[in-house]
């Protein structure tokens, strides 16, 4: 597909996007539209011929779509142990090749599986990205924690596993090629008071969502006392982090945690944003763990905290109609780090 032709593809699924989300009702409820104004129109019969032109091998394979579908790949399953991942965008074959040549060195020094590549996919059939075909791994999506449930929960355990995650890509030499790569520059990996003005469109930009139960005012001043920390506009020695170290990329079983997926954010920087993932799957105590085991400093552990409260705040005016599992996930995160901030 050419690039004009591409350009055209993608104006007319904005218009389908635009009158979908139209016809989405009030409130966080069932996904019924494309999650992109620019996304690329992909179903079961596209990538069932683009897998048998690609791999022929693969061609009996029964396909379908998961429900649980990223927002950055369509995700489906392709037999019993393979997965396809197809970018939703424009421009998403620069994640697809980024996890095929940074994985491999990566991967082997994480105490988690990871993703195996088995193949790479080209552009075809009019779909203009590159594509891949990983290993399935079996696990589950690990539960969100919110402080208004009674969920009844210790995970000490898996608070652990996501300390030595953490702590392996933190001793992860970085190498020469690895600091001049474009595309492991990431805003996630760049001082916390570099997201100062984009937090506060956020808090802003949430207050028009009438039912988003949560109180911004408290999240404004826990953003305002966060700004106050010393060292947040200075950067740090870069190291590797994943970047999206949330219950949605995480895999356990019987408690531990099984895989790390999705690598699309790998990059080098900052990597307090990967502290996030405390606010989210684990229950106060189990946070305590997991900070002892991080051995992060205080400094570290709150800025951790204030990632954690903006990357929430800024998922839902983009995702609120389109993500609603995203975004409870999102609400639990900021609900935990506004308890926590009350506490401390």
């Amino acid at each position: 597909m050419s690039y004009s032709n591409a350009a055209t593809w993608i104006s007319v699924r904005r218009a389908v996007f635009r009158s979908t989300r139209s016809r989405i009702p009030d409130g966080i409820g069932t996904v019924t539209g494309p999650l992109h104004e620019d996304e690329f129109p992909i179903d079961v019969g596209l990538v069932r011929a683009l897998v048998d032109r690609a791999l022929p091998g693969c061609a009996a394979l029964p396909l379908s779509p998961l429900r649980s579908g990223g927002s950055s790949n369509a995700l489906f399953r392709l037999g019993r142990e393979l997965l396809v991942r197809l970018p939703r965008q424009p421009g998403g074959s620069a994640t697809i090749e980024k996890e095929a040549r940074w994985l491999p060195l990566i991967g082997p020094r994480l105490p988690a599986s990871v993703p195996e590549i088995v193949a790479l996919g080209d552009p075809d059939l009019g779909y203009p990205e590159r594509w891949s075909v990983v290993r399935w791994i079996e696990g589950s999506v690990p539960t969100v924690v919110d402080p208004r449930s009674d969920l009844d929960v210790s995970r000490r355990s898996l608070a652990l596993d996501l300390a030595a995650v953490i702590t392996a890509l933190r001793d992860i030499d970085v190498p020469a090629s690895a600091l001049t790569d474009p595309e492991l520059r990431w805003y996630r990996g760049d001082p916390l008071g570099a997201q100062d003005d984009r937090t506060r469109q956020a808090i802003a930009d949430c207050r028009t969502i009438t039912d988003l139960d949560l109180d911004l005012d408290m999240a404004s001043r826990v953003w305002d006392g966060a700004m106050t920390l010393p060292g947040i506009a200075h950067a740090s020695i870069p190291q590797w982090f994943h970047g999206d170290l949330l219950a949605e990329n995480l895999l356990v079983s019987e408690g531990r945690l099984a895989a790390v997926l999705d690598f699309g954010g790998l990059a080098v920087g900052d990597p307090t944003v990967d502290l996030i993932v405390g606010w989210e799957v684990l229950d106060d105590a189990s946070r305590q763990v997991f900070r002892h085991a991080t051995g992060v400093d205080e400094q570290s552990w709150l800025a951790g905290r204030a990632w954690a409260l903006a990357l929430a705040l800024m998922t839902f005016p983009y995702y609120w109609r389109t993500m609603p599992d995203r975004c409870a996930s999102r609400v639990a995160i900021a609900r935990s780090v506004l308890a926590d901030a009350a506490t401390t």
